[in-house]
């Protein structure tokens, strides 16, 4: 659990949800730990590393030694992207593989990746990741069904691993969002990391300081993002917020801000539509799957520049926004924790 994100109150979503479920972990991170919610989870922490190991030498060693607690179980949902690794642990019951997306490192992203370090590392990284690849394509072939978090996802796992997966959508715990009033401010979802496209969402307000941005979470590039801002007086950074800090954010913004790149399914954008709260996001990945344009919010172009940003901000207003809370409400209904338990536990117990 490294942060408090999607995919992390994802798999606490399943371990509360079906009776004797557990939930194991290579270990639990300051970004998760200080804001995110456990309760109710039967936990089982797997990696008994030191504070100063790093994280995916742990994951590894973790996943990819033998897993006694899963060698008799009667199913096992692997979630994640070094979690299929143990699957050769597990001598009988389901092999479930929920995936949010194949490893963007080690498939289409790679070069990318490794262009990353310095020369005289990459030949080291790249046999590294070949070695991992490999690993992580037997492991999903021996599950007995992969579960895409979205047809975005389907696509990519059927192009990189050649597996036909079934789609089901995340769980979403809508009835925690709620809509409490419409404020003046505009609130940026997503970790503030290069693929989520913060830096244009702050340029643009920089070049509007009649509009108000608030950023949510934290990230990588949380200083850097500060300085872009030069201290506009009409940009708010609140860094990670506890659970119920960023619910209270959304349910009170006027509309939520959410451009990633090629995103995988976009939970943030539910989250918001759940409070009534309109998305202006983007027409790429799993986005096009949750948020509808121009009914519960505006879909930019692929790779929107910050004046197309701009423009759309500006087209957002109290009144337009206030029309879509209806029908955002409505549209986050079909990605209830209910429907998804229920989804995913015909495979768990099929």
């Amino acid at each position: 659990m490294q942060v408090n994100g999607g995919a992390e109150r994802l798999v606490a979503t399943i371990a509360r949800g079906y009776p004797g479920m557990a939930l194991g972990l290579a270990g639990v991170y300051p970004g998760f730990s200080g804001t995110g919610d456990l309760s109710g989870v039967d936990l089982r922490l797997l990696g008994r590393f030191p504070a100063w190991f790093p994280r995916i030498p742990q994951a590894l060693l973790t996943f990819g030694q033998r897993v006694p607690c899963i060698e008799h179980a009667d199913a096992v949902v692997y979630s994640g992207i070094y979690t299929p690794l143990a699957v050769s642990s597990q001598q009988r019951g389901r092999r479930i593989y929920y995936c949010n997306t194949p490893p963007r490192f080690a498939f289409d992203r790679l070069e990318q990746y490794v262009g990353q370090v310095p020369v005289p590392a990459r030949a080291v990284l790249r046999s590294a990741i070949a070695a991992y690849r490999q690993g992580y394509i037997r492991a999903v072939g021996q599950m007995d069904v992969v579960v895409a978090n979205s047809e975005h996802v389907r696509k990519r796992i059927a192009e990189q691993l050649q597996v036909e997966a079934r789609v089901v959508y995340p769980a979403v715990d809508i009835d925690a969002f709620k809509w409490k009033s419409q404020g003046d401010y505009y609130l940026s979802l997503g970790r503030l990391e290069p693929n989520k496209r913060i830096d244009r969402v702050v340029q643009a307000f920089t070049r509007m300081p009649e509009k108000k941005l608030v950023v949510a979470s934290g990230g990588s590039q949380l200083e850097s993002l500060k300085r872009l801002a030069g201290g506009a007086a009409n940009i708010v950074f609140v860094g990670w917020s506890r659970d119920e800090d960023l619910i209270d954010l959304i349910a009170n913004a006027l509309a939520c801000i959410y451009i990633p790149l090629d995103e995988d399914f976009g939970m943030s954008a539910v989250e918001a539509m759940a409070a009534g709260k309109p998305v202006i996001g983007v027409a790429e990945g799993g986005m096009i799957e949750t948020v509808l344009d121009r009914q519960t919010g505006i879909l930019l172009p692929p790779d929107p520049d910050v004046e197309r940003i701009a423009v759309a901000v500006r087209e957002m207003t109290a009144s337009f926004a206030l029309s879509m809370r209806l029908p955002c409400e409505q549209r986050a209904t079909n990605f209830t924790a209910k429907r998804f338990l229920d989804d995913l536990g015909s495979f768990v117990f099929g």
